[in-house]
């Protein structure tokens, strides 16, 4: 008997707490639509000395969707918008302006019953709910039977999210090396010194990992070409200066084969007059004909040089127009690439959020934090909706509209 009474009081304190705190809240607070309130009416009867219970108009009344309550005796008032001391005045001066009372009737407006909060988004079970005082948005996401969770998921599912993470995680990653090389080719194709990489890519040890790694083996790919295109500027140098010197000599030569043919004419002369032997004469034609002989050796290996040159020379047109093909195959090869995994990235991630929707739980494997959810609250006020984000802590208001949502997996 006596735990039975502890029990009534202990459920009339907590009754009483709740009314009270509501009390507190509602003083300041703004009525609106599917609010409840409760009203009493009484007044002093000073001729009669009494109090008057005005049953008729007491009892519970609802804001309707005009925001209005309609109350006997009263008619229509506008309620939304307004205190409960506000409605309190105007129902008391209504009724004794309208029925020509001596005395102003006393009312009681009390809130007993806030309009509901609304869950919505991946929840257990969406929809309205009654709100209480110092009521949060995690609070409210419990009413709702906390986050969704498909009744078959299980096992399956969070194997299915840790395979469509392990391709998902592989796909970024060689994707993040082709975008490091996409960078290097541009950088090589304009003849730039630094390579603009990605943002995504300075922001991650890997990234950083990858960006060292192109720059790397774009200096040693440059260097390469440059000591190639050297050795053949060096040939050409060799080369010309061969020639130079050819042409010093065959220029030699050709005043010694003058001065050769000089003297042969005049020995060829005394020759005739029988002053010189013919013997002197064939050696002077002897010694021209070989100094001719050396000038056309050393045209000809002149114009052999000279072709060395020209050959050397389209040897570094070749090896710089190789090069910028090759570039631009290999950029054109990595774009097509690139693509083709965004697309399996998509895929992936798609197959993720699939396995998250099903089970938001799927993602908390070894090494995974829990599923990010996101919470957002939608509030109406002075007749203007607006949504605004929140936290597990943040207040909820009565109206309000609290949407739940697991983190779509970010796109990469």
């Amino acid at each position: 008997m006596r735990r039975s009474f502890l029990a009534g009081v202990t459920k009339f304190a907590l009754v009483v707490a709740a009314l009270t705190a509501i009390s507190a809240q509602a003083a300041d607070y703004r009525l609106g639509t599917m609010d409840k309130l409760r009203i009493r009416v009484v007044e002093w009867q000073t001729a009669e000395g009494a109090v008057r219970d005005w049953s008729t108009i007491s009892g519970e009344y609802a804001v309707g969707p005009s925001g209005k309550i309609s109350l006997p005796l009263v008619g229509e008032m506008d309620a939304a918008g307004k205190t409960t001391s506000e409605i309190r005045e105007a129902i008391s001066e209504t009724l004794q302006q309208k029925l020509g009372l001596l005395d102003r009737p006393d009312a009681s407006v009390e809130l007993a019953e806030f309009r509901p909060v609304f869950v919505s988004g991946d929840v257990q079970t969406p929809g309205k709910y009654p709100y209480a005082p110092d009521l949060t948005v995690l609070k409210a996401a419990s009413l709702a039977g906390g986050i969704r969770r498909a009744a078959d998921a299980g096992l399956r599912t969070e194997r299915d999210f840790i395979n469509a993470r392990g391709n998902y995680e592989v796909f970024v990653a060689e994707r993040d090396g082709l975008l490091a090389k996409r960078a290097r080719l541009i950088s090589e194709a304009k003849g730039l010194q630094e390579i603009d990489f990605p943002k995504e890519l300075q922001e991650t040890a890997n990234g950083k990992k990858l960006i060292a790694d192109e720059s790397a083996f774009k200096t040693a790919r440059e260097t390469r070409l440059r000591v190639q295109l050297s050795a053949i500027e060096d040939l050409k140098t060799l080369l010309q200066s061969e020639v130079v010197s050819l042409e010093k000599k065959i220029a030699s030569q050709s005043r010694q084969i003058e001065l050769s043919r000089k003297e042969l004419k005049g020995i060829g002369d005394l020759a005739d007059k029988g002053l010189a032997v013919n013997s002197r004469v064939l050696s002077i034609e002897r010694s021209t004909a070989e100094l001719e002989t050396k000038v056309l050796d050393m045209e000809t290996a002149a114009l052999r040089a000279k072709q060395d040159i020209s050959r050397a020379t389209q040897d570094a047109t070749n090896l710089q127009n190789e090069w910028d093909s090759g570039v631009a195959q290999e950029r054109q090869q990595a774009e097509f690439a690139i693509e083709q995994l965004n697309l399996k990235i998509a895929m992936y991630r798609d197959l993720m959020a699939e396995a998250l929707a099903r089970d938001p739980q799927a993602g908390r494997t070894s090494g995974d934090a829990s599923p990010e959810i996101g919470f957002s609250i939608v509030r109406e006020a002075e007749g203007k909706t607006t949504e605004m984000p929140a936290e597990e802590n943040t207040p909820v208001l009565p109206g309000d509209v609290i949407k739940v949502g697991i983190a779509a997996i970010p796109a990469n």
